[in-house]
């Protein structure tokens, strides 16, 4: 893929573009149709929110998606990544890995990112403080909720087709309930 202007954009040149007629083809003629393919129950326009699933090990972190995505019981759920860990596999934090998982999930509609632990919430922070400069999605926003519990209730909420304030609204509020 080719960037420009030096942004960190990805760009498609339209002579790779899927959509491109063949080279050597005429533009103006008129092609078989091409078979149709079975939509998702979702049109392609209507995309929901995303959620990134911060941990400080890349391990809980698909533990807490699995649970999520078994949780919420959709054959059609939202988009949801998990990371972390660092980029040499170690525990940590990794700002590159969050800003990937974040462009990853991104439909048009916002990301609501969910962190474990100080160190997780301080690196989202810190990458949402300078989104633009890190090619962050818009709108990107920081869950302040349990990381299990916020995690279950955002990509529930998310599934379901709800806004990004519902989908901070529900991860958040599991912070508000007492544990019985």
């Amino acid at each position: 893929m080719d960037q420009r202007d030096g942004s960190r954009a990805d760009v498609i040149p339209i002579t790779t573009a899927p959509s491109a007629p063949p080279v050597g083809s005429a533009t103006g003629t008129l092609t078989a149709p091409t078979p149709t393919v079975p939509r998702p129950s979702r049109p392609t326009g209507h995309g929901r929110v995303g959620v990134v699933l911060v941990s400080h090990s890349h391990e809980v972190a698909d533990a807490v998606r699995a649970l999520a995505l078994a949780v919420a019981e959709s054959a059609d759920p939202a988009p949801v990544v998990a990371t972390g860990g660092s980029i040499a596999d170690g525990l940590g934090t990794s700002a590159v890995l969050v800003a990937t998982a974040a462009r990853r999930v991104d439909q048009g509609h916002g990301v609501a990112v969910l962190c474990d632990l100080d160190g997780a919430v301080e690196t989202v922070l810190a990458l949402l403080t300078d989104a633009d400069e890190h090619g962050l999605p818009f709108p990107v926003r920081f869950a302040d909720a349990p990381f299990v519990e916020g995690a279950v209730a955002a990509v529930a909420t998310a599934t379901a087709g709800g806004d990004l304030a519902a989908v901070l609204d529900a991860a958040e509020e599991t912070g508000r309930r007492p544990k019985r």
